[in-house]
């Protein structure tokens, strides 16, 4: 699922697109992309025609393309949801969903989403921040983000590490790749109980989630298959970076032994058994 890096490459290239232009007509090939918008496609179609877009904006994982009018379209890409610019008349993706024209003819929008956990929905007033979003927290890229809330907010949890930075309520937009790289960075295991960190300890893992969403953003994202692409269907480039994601087997670049892939809510966490010992205190 894409995460910060990926999603904000995708905002950064509907902002050069779509911002100012008006909405002449928009297309829903499938209801199921705008299942979340309870009045229907039909509906959906009808608030956003004549709409001008303002610049797209995201917090964490979710992007928004704020309307002039003040409301908003809220999106989630889910597994594999992607936002495409095309040129009118260029041949429709396998996967198409929703189409967006505008009013001077100059290309137009797509959501493409093969496996359609991702959507789309009209959110009333929610051009700074939707209503439906609004208990997602800030995450590190936000000038507003209070570093010293969340070093607060981990050392209450008591639960693991990982699990924490996994919380959207306490810091969005970390997800399951760059929470293993950024405890790799910090030489801890991912069920580490939050309670026994240091207050130094918790700002080093912040950094270093900052620090390797930053790289990755520099390069694109990371893109293991062609589900993740930006707007002009090219992939991200910072798979070649990662230390530990994904990695079983690899020696770990710091002390040379193989990565281990284990078990995590229903997903997989990877680490260096050497350095990233399993702790005395644990919360899985």
């Amino acid at each position: 699922m894409p995460e910060l890096p990926e999603v904000e490459v995708v905002r950064r290239g509907l902002a050069e697109f779509t911002t100012g232009r008006t909405i002449d007509a928009v297309e829903v090939l499938h209801p199921r992309p705008v299942r979340r918008h309870a009045a229907g496609p039909d509906d959906f179609v009808a608030r956003l025609k004549g709409q001008v877009f303002a610049e797209p904006a995201r917090r964490g994982k979710y992007l928004w393309l704020p309307l002039e009018s003040g409301d908003a379209v809220l999106t989630h890409l889910g597994m594999s949801g992607q936002f495409r610019v095309q040129p009118v008349g260029a041949p429709d993706e396998a996967h198409l969903r929703v189409r967006f024209r505008f009013a001077d003819d100059g290309g137009e929008v797509r959501f493409v989403d093969q496996r359609m956990f991702g959507g789309l929905s009209y959110s009333e007033s929610g051009a700074e921040l939707p209503p439906e979003i609004a208990h997602i927290a800030r995450d590190p890229f936000d000038p507003l983000f209070d570093p010293e809330a969340f070093v607060a907010a981990v050392r209450k949890r008591k639960t693991g590490v990982k699990r924490a930075l996994l919380d959207q309520r306490v810091i969005s937009g970390v997800g399951n790749i760059y929470a293993d790289e950024a405890l790799w960075r910090a030489k801890l295991h991912y069920a580490r109980a939050t309670e026994t960190l240091k207050p130094l300890q918790i700002r080093e893992i912040l950094r270093h989630a900052h620090d390797v969403m930053a790289e990755a953003l520099d390069v694109g994202g990371t893109s293991f298959d062609a589900l993740y692409v930006n707007v002009n269907g090219e992939s991200g480039y910072f798979e070649r970076g990662l230390n530990v994601y994904g990695q079983e087997g690899s020696p770990c670049p710091r002390d040379g032994r193989p990565i281990r892939r284990e078990p995590f809510m229903n997903r997989s966490s990877y680490r260096c058994p050497k350095c990233q010992p399993v702790p005395r205190q644990v919360r899985w």
